[in-house]
C-alpha cells in the first residue's frame, strides 16, 4: 500500500475479541495450565488484557494482581480497583515499596540522579525523556526533576551520559521484575499461566523490561496498535475511566506520557506511523497523512528501525553454547 487512511486501524472488535478468547483457550490448553494471572495496573492494556481473559475463561478462572509502589499514580490504583471490580475476578492487591526499598531500588537510583543534579533530596520529583531521534540525532535521554513547590530544572539541559542513564534505568527495571516475580508466584501456586500485556508499538519498538513486563506464557494484544487496544475496551464494556485514560509510564515520580519517555510521538500517531511502516507507505505519504514535513516523516521511519534494531535482544531467549537437541524444537 502507499496510501494512509484514517480506517486502515478499524476493527470488528467483537470478532477480534472472540478470536483471542479463543487463542487463550488453546493457550492454556497448550500449557495445561487452569487459568490466567493479569497484573493489572489501571492503565488500558491491562485492562483489556484482564477483560479479554474473563472473556475467554470466565471472572473465576482469571486471577488479578494489583501492586502499586510509592512512586506510582492514586489515579491509575483506583482504576485498577475499579477494574477488578468492574469484572468481578479473584485479586489480590500488595505494595511492592518495602520489596524495593530492601533491595536497593531507590537508594542506587537515587545516587544516580545526584551525580547529575547533586543537590536532588528524597522529596524531589523527577523523569526521563528522550531527545534527538526525530531530528535526525541520535537518540539521549534528559533528566528532568522538580523541587518541591513545582520548580522544574534540567527540561533543556542535564542531558545524561550512558552510565548514568543505565544506572537509572536498571534500578528502576527492579519495579517490573519484582511485579513479575509476583505474578509468577501466584501463577505457580493456582497452576494459571501469565499473561502480558503488551500492545503492538511497546511489543515492537522494545518498550519493556526483559524479564520484567516482557515476560509472560501468553500476549493476549502484542499484534494489536494502541488505537485497536482502546477500540476493544469500548466494545468489551469497559469504565469510561478506564477508557479515557491517557497511557502513562507510571514509572517515575514525576507524571509522564509515554511518547515523552520512548516513542516521540503522541500514541495516536505513532500507530499509523507504524503502520505505515509495515506496509511499505513511502515517507511523503506519512507526512501528508499527519502535516509534517517529508524530512521528518523519514526521520520518523528511521526512528522505528533504531528501535527495533537495538531492542530485538530483549526478545530474544537465551543464547546456547552448544544444541540440545531433545529440548530445541
Amino acid at each position: 500500500m502507499t496510501t494512509l487512511d484514517p480506517r486502515v486501524l478499524d476493527l470488528d472488535c467483537e470478532a477480534e475479541a472472540d478470536r483471542i478468547a479463543a487463542s487463550l483457550r488453546q493457550a492454556l490448553r497448550d500449557l495445561c495450565r487452569r487459568g490466567l494471572v493479569v497484573a493489572t495496573s489501571g492503565g488500558i492494556d491491562s485492562s483489556v488484557s484482564a477483560a479479554l481473559a474473563v472473556r475467554a475463561v470466565g471472572p473465576t478462572h482469571v486471577f488479578c494482581l494489583l501492586l502499586p509502589e510509592r512512586e506510582g499514580s492514586s489515579a491509575t490504583l483506583a482504576r485498577a480497583r475499579q477494574l477488578v471490580r468492574h469484572l468481578g475476578v479473584r485479586h489480590e492487591e500488595q505494595d511492592i515499596s518495602p520489596t524495593l526499598e530492601a533491595i536497593g531500588c531507590y537508594a542506587r537510583r537515587d545516587a544516580a540522579v545526584r551525580a547529575v543534579f547533586p543537590e536532588y533530596a528524597p522529596d524531589w520529583k523527577f523523569k526521563i525523556a528522550i531527545r534527538g531521534g526525530l531530528e535526525g540525532r541520535y537518540n539521549t535521554f534528559h533528566l528532568i526533576v522538580e523541587r518541591p513547590g513545582g520548580s522544574a530544572h534540567g527540561v533543556e539541559g542535564r542531558p545524561l551520559a550512558a552510565d548514568q542513564l543505565f544506572e537509572i534505568v536498571g534500578a528502576t527495571n527492579y519495579k517490573q521484575r519484582i511485579r513479575k516475580t509476583i505474578e509468577y508466584c501466584h501463577a505457580d501456586r493456582l497452576n494459571y499461566a501469565v499473561a502480558g500485556t503488551p500492545n503492538r508499538l511497546e511489543y515492537d519498538q522494545g518498550f519493556f523490561v526483559k524479564n520484567g513486563d516482557g515476560a509472560a506464557d501468553v500476549k493476549p494484544i502484542a499484534h494489536l496498535y494502541k488505537t485497536q487496544v482502546y477500540a476493544l475496551a469500548r466494545a468489551l464494556g469497559l469504565p469510561a475511566t478506564i477508557c479515557e485514560a491517557e497511557p502513562t509510564t507510571d514509572t517515575y515520580s514525576l507524571a509522564q506520557g509515554q511518547d515523552e519517555f520512548y516513542f516521540g510521538l503522541p500514541v495516536t500517531q505513532m500507530d499509523y506511523a507504524l503502520w505505515a511502516r509495515n506496509h511499505d507507505v513511502p515517507a511523503d505519504g506519512l507526512a501528508a497523512f499527519l502535516g509534517i514535513t517529508p524530512v521528518r516523516a523519514a526521520r520518523i521511519y528511521h526512528d522505528i528501525d533504531v528501535k527495533r534494531r537495538t531492542t530485538r535482544y530483549l526478545h530474544r531467549g537465551a543464547i546456547l553454547a552448544g544444541t540440545v537437541g531433545e529440548v530445541q524444537g
